[in-house]
């Protein structure tokens, strides 16, 4: 079923309207001529926004919002069924979606939807092509879900057929998306408190491959395990993406490093050299990520300038391997890294650069995730000379009771490594002040809040 049709402006309101995915699409909303209104629990940046952009935001959840001339309530995932607002549009008869319901039916008027997904890098993959979409001037409409210097924020509202977001596997989302170009950059176990196993996960991504446009194009990592699973039946051009592989139809070979981490490569397409192109963010995996940038931008006939201009403006998203400063000689970085894949890669690329001693302070993300991985966060972890460890960050979760930051000392230990453990982020921060030394690098690791130690010592 239909709920909404740029043909046709609403009256739309959203509980839970503060939040940075649900205010960016009542902001696309708003610029597309809806009569837009909202709900939060709090006051903050992004409700003032959208107050002063003539959306009409409340302050609490009250049941006197939701009026029997709404057409349509949006909720966000966060909210629980007995809200007020939510149980008031029940009452009343009013259809109701949930945030990826809704941002499924915006990219749907959209002749030209790109959808990125994946287990890692699809906040960096969607930015490469949002930094390549604003060189080749698409005008595109953008959805990102980390901040981007290049539309100083997570959102830009386009004139033209352009949309692009990223398509999250937690909870099935993406599987309310039906885009032009999808984009799959890696399929790994993750999320284990919503999917039960590596096979479950695997038929999710076939699922959205299958539903791409069978007009459109299926861009996917050639180093996928169980790559024909996820293929199969897919009815779009698969195109297939890869470093140093010429049985993919696109990949990256000649690969140098500038400023010791930066990578650059010559760009292949089958055995035609396409150019060579110079990132400005570190790893083999942003070379991957780039390939696949590259290939989508190609189905949408980009030039090769106008992609490698993109791709060299792309200096990394907000919490992607940020350079946070420099604090007595010791480079202070921060990083969104919550996976153990994602937390090797990001080490790895860290040991190339210059350092002394490389220290790592993690906080786990979620009671499930830390569980369900802990060997693999320990080995991980060790590629550090030092790690210090946070308290598990609960996001949506309750404790169980049954795991601990602390579990992970032994099993790091155990690799030769010393590691620290402190229950507060001031005594993180008094330990590394008493003991990282001028030349030392240091990385704050987590989807929590614990680049506040970063920040914190370099007195941000």
């Amino acid at each position: 079923m239909k709920y909404i049709s740029f043909d046709k402006p609403q009256k739309i309101h959203f509980i839970g309207i503060g939040g940075i995915s649900m205010s960016g699409l009542a902001e696309v909303l708003k610029s597309n001529g809806f009569n837009i209104s909202g709900s939060d629990m709090r006051t903050s940046k992004i409700t003032n926004h959208l107050k002063e952009i003539g959306i009409h935001v409340t302050i609490s959840h009250r049941a006197g919002v939701i009026t029997s001339d709404l057409d349509l309530v949006v909720y966000t995932a966060a909210i629980s069924k007995d809200n007020p607002e939510y149980l008031k549009a029940l009452e009343l008869g009013i259809p109701t979606i949930d945030r990826a319901t809704l941002l499924g039916e915006i990219m749907a008027n959209y002749e030209h939807s790109i959808g990125v997904a994946g287990t890692h890098g699809k906040t960096t993959t969607t930015s490469m092509l949002a930094n390549i979409l604003l060189s080749a001037e698409k005008d595109p409409t953008i959805s990102v879900g980390g901040l981007l210097d290049a539309i100083d924020g997570n959102i830009k509202i386009g004139n033209s057929s352009y949309f692009l977001t990223e398509a999250c596997e937690y909870t099935n989302s993406f599987l309310k998306f039906y885009p032009q170009i999808g984009v799959i950059l890696n399929v790994e176990e993750d999320h284990m408190d919503f999917f039960k196993d590596l096979e479950d996960i695997q038929n999710s991504f076939n699922t959205y491959a299958c539903q791409i446009d069978s007009n459109g194009y299926l861009i996917i990592n050639n180093q996928i395990k169980d790559l024909d699973r996820i293929t199969k039946d897919v009815t779009c051009k698969v195109i297939t993406c890869d470093v140093e592989n010429n049985n993919a139809d696109y990949y990256a070979t000649n690969i140098t490093y500038h400023n010791h981490i930066f990578p650059e490569f010559d760009i292949m397409r089958g055995n035609s050299l396409l150019g060579h192109v110079r990132l400005n963010v570190t790893g083999i995996h942003n070379v991957h990520n780039a390939v696949c940038a590259y290939a989508a931008s190609d189905c949408l006939n980009i030039s090769f300038d106008q992609i490698a201009k993109g791709l060299y403006n792309f200096k990394g998203a907000k919490r992607r391997f940020e350079y946070k400063g420099d604090m007595h000689g010791i480079t202070i970085i921060d990083d969104y890294a919550h996976h153990p894949t994602e937390i090797e890669v990001n080490l790895e690329v860290l040991k190339q650069y210059p350092h002394k001693k490389l220290w790592c302070v993690f906080q786990p993300h979620t009671y499930t995730r830390t569980k369900a991985f802990l060997p693999e966060f320990a080995k991980a972890l060790s590629l550090s000379d030092s790690i210090i460890l946070a308290d598990i960050y609960a996001a949506r979760e309750k404790n169980p009771g049954d795991i601990h930051s602390k579990d992970l000392l032994p099993l790091i230990e155990s690799y030769g490594k010393s590691a620290y453990y402190f229950p507060s982020f001031d005594e993180i921060e008094n330990f590394l002040l008493e003991n990282v030394s001028p030349g030392d690098l240091l990385i704050t690791m987590g989807a929590g809040d614990i680049y506040i130690v970063g920040e914190e010592l370099l007195g941000m």
